[in-house]
């Protein structure tokens, strides 16, 4: 009997489809997609993928963005639940009334936000390109940062500015508690502690390094250093482990019984509904016409200036 992963590499020929993954998915489902990345990466191959079919092996905004980029391709989710609390913290009527508070400001929004938030945006950021994107403003020009309040501060506090924040967080990074990482770094002497953005302001200022999802994989592939204390999703540790397998990687548990530190949304999808989402073609992503042409806008230009 054919295995889950044969199953797949003959569906994806036959049906000319292309399989995206975030750093945050299960294992067995990073090693099968064509493509494993960040945000960013992911939007990127998103872009360019000439297949006919994408399945993006993520949570909803990620699948959307992928839509709003490939109007004209199908694109699916294997879980139509695998939502994300940073989304989920900005809702767009909300947002719309607090947007009217403030009407010479341009809006920066993460990617980590619905479609309806990007209709809203002047251009989007990921963690990789937010430095990048807000320092492409003139200091003078008033900013919201929405939804991440926590990569929000880290911004203002590299760049001296101080953009109006709106007031979200990712669960997965803001629930990474600084006695948890003070106890590792005692536990672990000469351990480098390494961050993502989305974390608190508290944990940051312990951190030896702070960045990107891919920018923390990378860190550890060049560093000298043998051991890293890693505060953010637990997913990203597999790549790690096979990118530097003689280098030892402990995740920031978020609960005491555990040592790790996963996204209930990221972990819905499995290896069995990925197969089955190709297979019948469902869930299928669809957004109206007037949301992919107002959302089109601000990550186009986000891309353009990730060049």
């Amino acid at each position: 009997m054919k295995s889950f992963v044969e199953k797949l590499e003959a569906l994806k020929k036959e049906k000319n489809a292309v399989i995206l993954a975030h750093f945050y998915q299960v294992p067995e489902i990073q090693d099968i997609a064509d493509y494993v990345g960040d945000s960013l990466g992911l939007s990127q191959q998103a872009l360019n993928t000439k297949a006919e079919i994408i399945l993006f092996a993520g949570v909803h905004f990620m699948a959307e963005t992928a839509k709003i980029l490939n109007p004209a391709k199908k694109v699916l989710l294997p879980d139509l639940n695998a939502g994300c609390s940073l989304a989920d913290s900005c809702p767009p009527e909300e947002f719309r009334k607090f947007r009217e508070h403030y009407p010479d400001h341009v809006v920066i929004s993460y990617i980590n936000c619905s479609a309806q938030i990007k209709t809203m945006s002047d251009v989007i950021c990921t963690s990789g390109n937010a430095l990048k994107i807000v320092e492409s403003f003139p200091k003078e020009q008033p900013i919201i940062f929405a939804p991440d309040k926590n990569l929000g501060g880290y911004i203002n506090a590299q760049t001296g500015r101080n953009m109006v924040l709106w007031n979200g967080s990712c669960e997965v990074h803001d629930i990474i508690k600084a006695e948890a990482v003070i106890r590792l770094k005692t536990e672990n002497p000469g351990a480098m502690l390494i961050a993502h953005p989305e974390c608190k302001a508290v944990i940051l200022e312990l951190a030896d390094f702070i960045g990107s999802t891919t920018a923390l994989l990378n860190y550890t592939g060049k560093s000298n250093a043998k051991k890293f204390i890693v505060a953010t999703e637990t997913g990203i540790l597999h790549q790690m482990r096979k990118n530097s397998p003689e280098k030892e990687f402990v995740i920031v548990p978020t609960d005491e019984h555990c040592s790790c530190n996963d996204c209930p949304y990221m972990k819905m999808n499995t290896l069995e509904k990925v197969y089955n989402c190709l297979l019948h073609e469902q869930p299928e992503i669809k957004l109206s016409k007037s949301v992919i042409e107002k959302a089109n806008k601000p990550i186009l230009r986000m891309l353009k200036l990730s060049e």
